[in-house]
Formats: structure tokens, sequence, C-alpha cells
């Protein structure tokens, strides 16, 4: 499906195209079970260990320079343990919890079928990129863990350029990956801050705002120019875009040879 004056789509991956959040809940609830059947902790102390990482993967700045993101998050569940039940740092047993929340986390990352089923129809008309912030190795490893290389022609991970959404820079470099200009370019996304503004910022053609809770944003968010409860809402606006462009051109038409 070919959209006149849009000859690309970016996707952001996180909860767009893949549900995050669910997955890591399932992968907390892992790891709580992990703690009390296993380490004999109550559930109160098990929850609030996995409260305060959750807290602290928020507030996370990691610099791939000074350390792997791995030891960064084996570091979180280290300090959240003894926050937690005191004592002694226990590095071996926060290795554990974060490896036990990483792969249930990954086993539960799916693109769903229907999603497949609209990225292969979009494709047969517009170029489609993956665009997702985050650290290299994380993004790397949950694009692996869905499978969803194959429906891209183009797959761009924020850690490993120079600037991450919602900087310019970085959606330029898509359109030139896929050589196209940013007035031919669409993104979606479930973030106003990162893949709306950054859509904005770069000019693109139109910004799609992934809302499924459809909650309404505050005043001083950037306004996107459309708003889905869901991603397989997008060939409806896709189309819409194209009426309205037909219509333009119609009345344009009209006016030339009423001239």
């Amino acid at each position: 499906m070919g959209v006149h004056g849009v000859k690309a789509v970016f996707f952001d991956l996180d909860n767009t195209l893949v549900d995050t959040a669910a997955a890591g809940r399932r992968a907390i609830e892992e790891v709580v079970n992990a703690l009390q059947s296993k380490h004999h902790y109550g559930e109160r102390e098990a929850r609030g260990i996995c409260d305060k990482v959750q807290a602290k993967l928020l507030k996370e700045c990691h610099d791939p320079t000074k350390t792997c993101i791995t030891d960064l998050r084996i570091s979180h569940w280290e300090e959240a343990i003894q926050e937690t039940m005191g004592g002694e740092a226990n590095r071996s047993l926060a290795a554990e919890c974060y490896f036990l929340w990483k792969t249930t986390r990954l086993q539960h990352l799916t693109l769903a079928e229907d999603t497949r089923g609209m990225l292969t129809e979009l494709r047969k008309g517009l170029r489609l990129l993956l665009l997702t912030n985050g650290d290299r190795q994380t993004q790397r490893e949950k694009i692996e863990a869905c499978a969803c290389q194959p429906y891209f022609d183009a797959i761009v991970v924020g850690g490993e350029q120079k600037e991450e959404k919602p900087a310019p820079s970085i959606f330029h470099y898509c359109c030139d990956l896929l050589g196209v200009q940013p007035t031919e370019c669409v993104m979606v996304g479930d973030s106003l801050d990162t893949d709306i503004q950054g859509g904005l910022n770069a000019g693109l053609k139109a910004t799609v705002w992934l809302n499924k809770a459809m909650t309404t944003p505050v005043d001083t968010s950037p306004v996107p120019h459309y708003i889905i409860s869901s991603v397989l809402d997008l060939p409806a606006v896709l189309q819409k875009m194209e009426h309205k462009v037909n219509a333009k051109l119609g009345t344009d038409c009209m006016a030339s040879s009423n001239e």
C-alpha cells in the first residue's frame, strides 16, 4: 500500500510493536517467586527488592564506555537486595535475579501475528524502519528475541548512534539510510517525549502517537498529528492521509482549470 507523499514509516519498538511492559511484569513475577520459593524471602521483601530495581531502571544512566549493561544491572539488583535486607552485599544472588529477569522478559517479547501481517502488507508499498532508543546490547537482544528483522528495510538502535531520539540527527540518519526525505516519512511510537517530539524536531511529514490508554496529554506535551489506540490502526491513518492528499489534489486541479 503506497500513500501519496509518504515513502517510509519509522516504528518505535518497546511498547509500540512489542509489549515490553507486559513482558517485564512477567519477568518480575518470576523473580518474586524465585526469591520466595528458593531463597525463602517473604513476599513483602521480594516485591520490595523488585520495586527498587524497577525504580533504578527508570532512572538508569548508562555509559557503555565505562561499564557494560550487564554489570550495571546486576548492581541494581545487588543494591536493591542490600537496601531491603541489609547485611553484606550479595553479588551472586543479584546476578541470579538479573539473569532470571532478563531471560524471562526476552522469552515473553513477541511480535504478534496480526502485527506481523500489518507490517508485511505495509512493506508492499512503503519502506519500513525500526528506530529504538537504548543500549546496543539490550535492544539487539530484544530485536532478536521477537524476530522482527525480516519485516524491516533497516534497524537503527539509539545506543549505536551519536544521539538518540528526540535528536533530529538520528531521524535524518534514518532518512539517509532509506534514501528518503524527512517530509516523506511518518514516525509511529508510544512516547511523546522521544518519538513524537523527535519526529516534529526532524520535520517528518507526520507523527502518530500510540496511546493505548487513550489518556489526555498535558498541555505542554508535543502535539502529534494523529493518535491511535492500537498499532493496528495505522493503515487507517495512512489511508486518511491519502484521502487528504487526494482531496487537496482535486481542489488544486479545479482551481487551475478555473483560471
